[in-house]
């Protein structure tokens, strides 16, 4: 209803809707079959307390990294064991395998993507060894972060127990 016709009395429109209000959540896939847990319980303060953004813990079973939507790598690391993604949604997370995993040096990680390359969900993205992270002494237990959490309306854990990759793990409102 225009200006004039709320002074002058003319006939009622229907209300366009909301786009906003029908905002459908947001979703990150499973990045590996595993066990999801909450973030409270990943054994590292940096992540259980939020520290670096909202998210959700994985006790991996499998040893592959898929893509958990489609996007684009932002950051890779000299020690191949995390990765920071951006979805065409404006969703930046980091996937950090493994706890201290850093002081491991690479060995036993394989990363199959370069910064700046495009990714579709599913895709390969690097491969890591359970064996070898576990000889070295670290947690496997790997941080799934939304970076960008402020950026959205919450993040919730959509699946916590045994998940398949490509599940959906994380959903986002905008």
């Amino acid at each position: 209803m225009g200006m004039l016709d709320k002074l002058f009395g003319g006939k009622a429109k229907a209300a366009a809707p909301d786009i906003e209000a029908q905002a459908q959540p947001l979703t990150v896939c499973t990045p590996f079959t595993g066990t999801a847990m909450k973030m409270a319980e990943i054994p590292d303060p940096v992540f259980n307390q939020g520290i670096l953004g909202q998210g959700c813990g994985l006790e991996p079973t499998e040893e592959t990294v898929y893509a958990p939507f489609d996007g684009t790598v932002i950051q890779t690391t000299d020690t191949k064991h995390a990765l920071g993604l951006a979805s065409a949604d404006g969703i930046e997370l980091l996937i950090h395998v493994g706890m201290d995993t850093v002081a491991m040096g690479g060995q036993g990680f394989t990363c199959l993507v370069q910064e700046g390359q495009s990714i579709q969900a599913g895709q390969p993205l690097m491969t890591f060894s359970l064996a070898d992270i576990r000889a070295a002494g670290h947690p496997a237990t790997t941080a799934i972060v939304v970076i960008n959490a402020d950026d959205f309306g919450g993040v919730e854990l959509v699946t916590e127990g045994a998940i398949t990759h490509g599940a959906p793990l994380l959903k986002l409102l905008k």
